[in-house]
């Protein structure tokens, strides 16, 4: 039986920080910033308070109780099958570990948010003129950019 230290189980430091970033960082939004409220940043950056009950792109935003309990669900198993998966990979492999470390960091995130407020906040609003990408948060910064990384250890892997 493989230790702790030699299973992906030593990445979920990763986890935690993500957690940690995306709860402060909506705490600031939700206690400064008013809902709906924009602050621009950039030319082709605000921050702003919204909130989400669905998931991506407001998916399931409309169903009420079954939207927050099939997203809450869906949220748990991915991280419970991820967690699995982090245990049965070697700590040597730090592509996917790292990738599956930043998507159950961002799933929980945005589950804590669902079980705290009944939705997802989010606050960072990129835009291009007038075309505005929905949006989002650290936690779904880091679901993204993980599974990115799995991807790239997927054809990594085709490659060798």
């Amino acid at each position: 039986m493989a230790t702790f230290q030699q299973t992906g189980l030593r990445w979920l430091w990763i986890s935690f920080i993500i957690i940690l970033i995306d709860q402060v960082t909506k705490y600031l939004v939700t206690h400064f910033i008013a809902l709906y409220e924009i602050i621009p940043l950039t030319s082709f950056f605000n921050l702003t308070f919204a909130t989400n009950k669905g998931a991506a792109f407001s998916f399931l935003s409309k169903s009420g109780n079954l939207g927050f309990w099939l997203l809450s669900f869906f949220a748990a198993a991915i991280t419970l099958i991820l967690t699995i998966w982090l245990y049965r990979l070697p700590s040597y492999k730090t592509l996917p570990c790292v990738g599956i470390s930043l998507i159950i960091g961002g799933a929980i995130g945005n589950l804590i948010d669902r079980f705290v407020h009944g939705h997802v906040i989010d606050f960072l609003d990129f835009y291009l003129g007038s075309w505005h990408w929905p949006a989002f948060n650290v936690a779904d910064s880091a679901i993204t950019i993980g599974a990115f990384l799995l991807v790239i250890d997927f054809f990594k892997k085709s490659e060798d």
